[in-house]
């Protein structure tokens, strides 16, 4: 699904969510016409899509119980209509999952941090395994694949199940670090009966990283970026946690991050050269030009 349908079609759940939260009494023709969409694409909405929620039907409207009034948060009808919308970004949407949503603490196990994915259908047990632990504050063991061997992890405390870039990751606490495990390459997933102790200053640094790469010391980066692309940097962030610093006199930029990994700013640097610099640290241009002098030399030999 492209990025500006998918938008538009959160956009349209999110208004019905919110119409439905205010008591209204829906009409699916009436909304077919305010939305610009067939009057099936509507009844697909809340027959299939909104089929979790505790609708009624009475004179051919919809209308949510009462009992449920206003007990949707903006942050609710968001994430809801997120969830139905995208169909596949969980390893299942299953009812039962859905009315999961309605629990905080399950709310809470999840991050999604963009709209494609991975399919996990034939790991929908490992992943509501993790899930509960998580839920229930529950330390886990793994084994995790990583370059041909396999590392057995005797007790994490495991934070978020993170959907980066259609990538699931599990983030869990190793020790007193921060690590952050690719779900597909996780095994032998173990629930301990031991618990551990939440930690709001944990939560709250997954939560605002943009990306999944995790570091104690993360590396501050300063970048320069030319006029003829400035706008798209404007436009949004194109790097994690990117900050315009200062525009220039000819329109060029100059922006600062801070990353966990350089591989975090360095296939986006590649991607838009030669119109991006690494002013400092000297470092990591080093390696960039490393890189790239390295890619020219391969270039200049002849194929076999």
């Amino acid at each position: 699904m492209a990025h500006d349908t998918h938008d538009t079609l959160v956009y349209r759940l999110a208004q019905i969510l919110i119409k439905l939260n205010q008591g209204e009494k829906l009409d699916p023709q009436e909304l077919a016409d305010e939305f610009g969409v067939t009057l099936r694409t509507i009844q697909r909405d809340l027959n299939e899509r909104f089929a979790y929620l505790p609708l009624q039907k009475a004179n051919g409207r919809y209308f949510l119980d009462p009992v449920f009034l206003g007990k949707l948060s903006t942050r609710d009808v968001e994430r809801f209509a997120s969830l139905a919308g995208v169909k596949g970004l969980f390893p299942s949407l299953s009812n039962d999952f859905l009315r999961d949503i309605f629990d905080r603490r399950i709310q809470e196990t999840l991050l999604v941090k963009g709209h494609n994915y991975e399919d996990l259908g034939d790991r929908e047990r490992d992943f509501r395994e993790l899930e509960r632990a998580i839920s229930a504050r529950r330390r886990v063991a793994i084994d995790y694949r990583k370059s041909e061997q396999s590392k057995h992890y005797p007790s994490l405390d495991p934070y978020k199940l993170i959907n980066h870039k259609g990538i699931w990751y599990l983030a869990a606490v190793d020790g007193e670090k921060v690590k952050v495990f690719s779900f597909s390459k996780i095994g032998g997933i173990e629930v301990l009966d031991t618990e551990f102790v939440w930690s709001g200053e944990v939560d709250a640094r997954l939560a605002a990283e943009d990306g999944i790469w995790f570091s104690e010391q993360p590396i501050a980066v300063r970048l320069w970026v030319a006029p003829e692309v400035a706008g798209y940097f404007k436009r949004r962030k194109l790097i994690a946690n990117q900050v315009i610093e200062r525009e220039l006199p000819n329109g060029g930029l100059l922006i600062s991050t801070r990353v966990g990994h350089p591989n975090q700013i360095l296939p986006i640097v590649r991607y838009w050269l030669p119109h991006i610099r690494i002013m400092s640290p000297d470092l990591l241009q080093s390696e960039l030009e490393a890189v790239l002098a390295a890619y020219l030399s391969l270039c200049e030999k002849p194929t076999q």
